[in-house]
């Protein structure tokens, strides 16, 4: 498919999406990812498709912090529907493998459902637990080693308009504010978005259980610890104090404790584990 919707459609890469939820890039070796993206006609549910391909003799845990997005991924014979996840995401990769995903905008896969998205929220189950489709024909064409990026986009973008998403503008006005406190560090509160979208609190945070999945509060403070992790990542010398004022934390101790939860140790000592090139875990 063209990105209007016609044949010959190619991909194209998708850059700066992703890595930062990357849990220790500085030892994230064995495998590829990429970013590709969605045909204009799928751009109002999804943001881009992925593939991961991985190659390595040895056993290799990769965590990542996760997002407040759907992912729908082909892997093991069957499609999965990974709800939005509160913790860690972990896998082991070994020997040779691919995954295929697709990676919903906020608010996305809203269009595909006939109820809230919250109803999935903090699950992993399969496309025929979740949308009543048989997926176990798409799957493993999904994951087939020989077909090339251009194929697998093409053959996900095709069966994904088949299922035939609701053209819900609330979609946008959504996603549009979930991008909004992703890419501006200033927005610390909820009720900084509430303001935005010209809607009381309470509101907002019926519209971001429906179409998201989880509260606007917890969306907003995911993507200041994705900041923080994107700051450890970069590895220079880090006011940790300072961060955690600018992001909205109350203070170092609070930005401590979330970036804990979620990665396994203080950021400080994350950066020294990147620094060493992840030889410390």
């Amino acid at each position: 498919m063209s990105e209007d919707g016609n044949e010959g459609f190619t991909t194209r890469p998708v850059l700066g999406r992703g890595p930062r939820a990357i849990i220790g890039p500085a030892a994230a070796m064995p495998f590829r990812v990429s970013r590709l993206r969605a045909p204009a006609d799928l751009a109002r549910w999804v943001d881009y498709f992925w593939i991961v391909r991985w190659s390595t003799v040895d056993i290799h845990e990769q965590q990542v912090i996760p997002q407040p997005v759907v992912h729908v991924a082909a892997e093991d014979g069957r499609l999965w529907v990974h709800g939005v996840g509160e913790s860690r995401f972990s896998r082991t990769l070994t020997g040779d493998g691919q995954v295929f995903g697709i990676a919903f905008r906020a608010g996305g896969f809203r269009g595909f459902l006939d109820g809230p998205v919250s109803a999935w929220t903090r699950s992993v189950r399969t496309v025929a637990d979740v949308l009543g489709v048989d997926d176990r024909e798409i799957a493993p064409r999904l994951i087939d080693p020989a077909a090339g990026d251009d194929e697998l986009v093409t053959l996900a973008a095709r069966w994904l308009a088949e299922r035939g998403p609701v053209d819900d503008p609330v979609i946008d006005e959504v996603a549009a504010l979930a991008e909004a406190a992703e890419h501006d560090s200033s927005i610390t509160r909820a009720e900084q978005l509430a303001a935005q979208a010209g809607v009381s609190l309470r509101t907002l945070q019926r519209q971001f259980g429906e179409y998201v999945g989880i509260g606007p509060k917890w969306v907003i403070q995911r993507f200041r610890i994705l900041d923080v992790a994107a700051i450890a990542n970069a590895g220079g010398d880090v006011d940790w104090a300072d961060t955690a004022v600018r992001l909205g934390f109350s203070d170092q101790s609070h930005l401590t404790r979330a970036f804990s939860r979620i990665v396994g140790r203080p950021p400080a000592t994350y950066v020294r584990t990147e620094r060493t090139g992840g030889s410390e875990r």
